[in-house]
């Protein structure tokens, strides 16, 4: 726990509860600090806590500008993330609908094939992965756990979610060390 001690002036400023509408202006840079000293479990739980809550977007919108900014490894990780939690056989009928050239994934997904290569990922538009997460969230809510361990480990790439996001993760982060989690 000596990063809780490295940090402590930092976790006081969120202890107190989060106020997405008036994140500090410096959120960015307390959230760069805690990424750095943290393990990522914590980071993690910060994440989910983000997701979860009612100041910020909804999950699958949140999710699908996290894959609109990934590389393509990052978002076939995403997305295998995504088809573990739903199944390859609803994830292409959902791609499958889209039409286009999401056909042939859709047909390789509807036969079986379990993950997705990062050249896959590459082909998938931002708002079919909306609808897969908002899917995955209703069909396994610990898929939001999955997806916040995941990103736990590219903090750099959260920092796109917004100060609202960033500040509700510091805080919950900020309230499990108050209460000695």
């Amino acid at each position: 726990m000596d990063w809780m001690n490295q940090l402590s002036g930092l976790l006081q400023q969120y202890g107190g509860g989060a106020n997405a509408a008036q994140a500090p202006a410096q959120v960015d840079n307390d959230f760069d600090r805690l990424a750095q000293s943290a393990p990522n479990s914590a980071v993690a739980d910060g994440l989910a806590a983000a997701f979860r809550s009612e100041q910020t977007p909804a999950f699958g919108q949140m999710v699908s500008q996290l894959f609109n900014n990934s590389n393509g490894q990052q978002r076939a990780s995403l997305l295998n993330t995504l088809i573990a939690a739903v199944g390859p056989t609803l994830v292409a009928q959902l791609l499958s609908k889209r039409g286009g050239g999401l056909s042939g994934l859709a047909g390789l997904l509807g036969s079986g094939q379990r993950e997705v290569t990062p050249e896959e990922a590459e082909q998938i538009p931002p708002d079919a992965v909306q609808e897969i997460a908002a899917y995955a969230e209703k069909k396994d809510p610990t898929v939001i756990d999955q997806i916040s361990d995941f990103y736990s480990q590219h903090p750099t790439l959260v920092k796109v979610l917004g100060a609202a996001a960033l500040t509700i993760a510091l805080s919950q982060i900020a309230q499990r060390q108050q209460r000695g989690a």
